[in-house]
């Protein structure tokens, strides 16, 4: 006896369905490849608490890292309100709460997901270690009181430190290589006559900040507890000479390949790219585009000279750091020429930069470089995938098996008997 139209039916209906079954198998086996998912991505967070202000920079990184260290690029930086925390010696807590604004902006930079493994350091530099040296008990209550504030964020704090000045050094050269792609006299009465500062420039100051001066080579008497009274004269050469004398220059008499202080340097060949101090000084007298070394030097000298109300006039709103470009540009050409030993010849050979590659340069990059390289690599997540045509054609083939299955279900249900 031979199957009734509803056998029949159900039949050819399970028999596609395992047909379609099969060949979206098929599909799903064979032409499936692995592919790996786009890397996530790392962030690190960097304090640089200089002399005169601090900044904060926030850095990323692809999560696998490429020769174990991380590409890094900026994502962020800020510069905090105020001055640098080493002028918060006698109100640490102060030092600590100035921080707060950059932090802010820092967290909501940084996905919240990722913020417990985000490091957080601090690194101090010259001005804290001015005050550690002057009084040892009031740098650590700064560092205390920034640490605290620190140490209460959401991201992992790594702590607060020092950072000698060879570090510095270091970090900024592995900075600069990397974004390039290769890795006083006093009077006996009446005010102190400072060569630095310019004619007509007035002003009471206290100790500490006078013997910050880089006219200033002594220590501050631990008895000076009195005021001063500055007076501007406006002298470049007298200014130089106070500068040089910052520099043991007679060590080196007779050695060759030695800068000053009796320490090793080969001779100034090749590029070299001045940032921090020496960039900001430079460009605010307009000297960053490679002019020849007597331009430079007679540009600062002419700017010296000037009266104070005539600078005053001529830089509305830059009173914070005004006073202090000349003595800064004496020094940087005492410490070029003098010290490093560059010439007319050599001189174009310097280039002063405030960035490159989009990226400030400074030592924070450095030390981010270096932090990674301690960052366990995430592996690439795997992932199963297939061209479109092939997904577009196993998707027909689950429609037809779902639809058969069903074809038969609804055979059965339907017509029970013949």
């Amino acid at each position: 006896m031979g199957l009734s139209w509803k056998e029949k039916v159900f039949t050819a209906l399970l028999a596609a369905a395992a047909v379609s079954g099969l060949t979206t198998l098929v599909l799903i086996l064979v032409e499936a490849t692995n592919v790996l998912l786009p890397a996530g991505t790392k962030f690190g967070m960097v304090f640089d608490a200089g002399s005169s202000h601090t900044s904060l920079f926030v850095y990323q990184w692809p999560a696998d890292k490429e020769n174990n260290t991380g590409v890094v690029s900026q994502a962020l930086a800020c510069q905090v309100e105020g001055p640098g925390i080493s002028s918060y010696a006698t109100d640490p807590t102060a030092a600590g709460e100035s921080l707060r604004g950059c932090l802010e902006k820092a967290l909501a930079r940084i996905p919240e997901a990722q913020l417990r493994e985000t490091p957080l350091f601090l690194g101090a530099t010259a001005g804290m270690r001015l005050l550690s040296q002057k009084n040892s008990s009031q740098a650590r209550d700064v560092f205390a009181a920034v640490s605290r504030v620190l140490g209460r964020t959401p991201v992992d704090f790594q702590g607060a430190e020092l950072l000698a000045g060879r570090d510095e050094g270091a970090f900024g050269w592995i900075t600069i290589n990397y974004v390039l792609g290769m890795l006083v006299e006093r009077s006996p009465a009446g005010p102190l006559r400072h060569p630095c500062y310019h004619s007509g420039y007035w002003a009471t100051l206290a100790p500490g900040a006078l013997y910050e001066s880089p006219c200033v080579h002594s220590t501050a008497p631990r008895n000076l507890t009195q005021n001063l009274t500055v007076e501007g004269t406006g002298d470049p050469g007298a200014c130089t000479e106070a500068i040089r004398e910052l520099f043991n220059f007679s060590s080196c008499k007779g050695q060759v390949d030695c800068a000053f202080d009796g320490v090793y340097q080969p001779p100034v060949r090749g590029p070299f790219y001045a940032f921090s101090n020496f960039y900001y000084t430079f460009h605010f007298l307009n000297l960053t585009s490679r002019q020849p070394l007597g331009t430079a030097n007679a540009t600062i000298w002419e700017f010296c000279r000037r009266p104070w109300k005539l600078v005053e006039n001529s830089y509305p709103g830059q009173e914070r750091w005004l006073r202090d470009y000349c003595a800064s540009g004496l020094y940087i050409l005492t410490l070029l020429l003098e010290g490093y030993g560059f010439s007319e010849e050599t001189w174009s050979n310097i280039e002063f930069r405030g960035q490159a590659g989009g990226t400030d340069i400074g030592w924070t990059l450095g030390y981010m470089l270096n932090l990674t390289g301690l960052i366990p690599a995430e592996a690439p997540a795997q992932w199963r995938a297939q061209s479109y045509g092939v997904w577009v054609a196993g998707v027909v083939f689950v429609v037809l098996t779902l639809s058969a299955i069903l074809g038969a279900v609804a055979v059965q249900l339907l017509w029970p008997h013949d």
